[in-house]
């Protein structure tokens, strides 16, 4: 209802097996999704539709009762691009929602510019980027990044070793405005990890009381 009176066409769904078959039929532009669905819960969703070509980019905001830090990272882990938790405020929400859809668009513009001019690389040891199809790569193997985890590390790796500031990085992963405590880049850093693996998570530095940055080596010293 909140949705529909700012403006959204909005289609629901019960549960998480229903809202999958919609997705076969309906390419939305974003997605709100509870954790603890029936039928197919919420994590679980969040994974078939990074594993669904079409659907590799497309935004999700996770909204649920789970509030454990453990529990984001399992989230934002599974594909959620933004997690938020109840109660929450529905101002908040529309801006998260706006927000993401920019990050989303600004993704998109980037790629068409991109593919005009053949696509710009980005790469660090063995991760590899391609900002004009919106994919990276560890060691030849595609991570499945969100939109905020895609925009993210391509920060760092276009630091190229500097240091970015936490502050920076939300604005950079986030856009200018976002209003999100520092733990969440925080977050959003340990599922990057996670998806580029064990053997090359050390590649992104956490310099302590600054910020983050990448090293071309998997062991350089800190």
């Amino acid at each position: 209802m909140n949705l529909t009176r700012m403006g959204y066409e909005v289609r629901t769904a019960p549960n998480g097996r229903v809202g999958l078959a919609l997705l076969e039929s309906f390419s939305p532009d974003l997605v709100v999704l509870d954790v603890l669905m029936p039928e197919v819960g919420g994590t679980e969703f969040a994974q078939r539709v990074r594993s669904m070509p079409q659907h590799r980019t497309l935004p999700i905001i996770m909204l649920t009762a789970l509030t454990e830090e453990s529990d984001e990272i399992r989230g934002l882990t599974a594909g959620a691009d933004d997690y938020m938790t109840k109660p929450f405020s529905v101002k908040v929400l529309e801006a998260r929602i706006a927000a993401l859809l920019r990050r989303s668009r600004a993704l998109e513009g980037q790629s068409e510019r991109s593919g005009e001019r053949g696509g710009e690389r980005l790469r660090s040891g063995p991760i590899e980027m391609d900002l004009g199809t919106h994919e990276a790569f560890v060691s030849g193997e595609d991570m499945h990044l969100t939109v905020t985890e895609f925009r993210l590390l391509a920060a760092l790796l276009q630091g190229a070793g500097r240091v970015l500031s936490r502050k920076a990085l939300i604005e950079a992963a986030m856009g200018p405005g976002v209003t999100v405590t520092e733990r969440t880049i925080d977050v959003h850093v340990t599922s990057l990890r996670k998806k580029v693996g064990e053997s090359n998570a050390g590649m992104i530095k956490t310099v302590r009381g600054v910020g983050y940055r990448v090293t071309n080596g998997r062991h350089e010293a800190d």
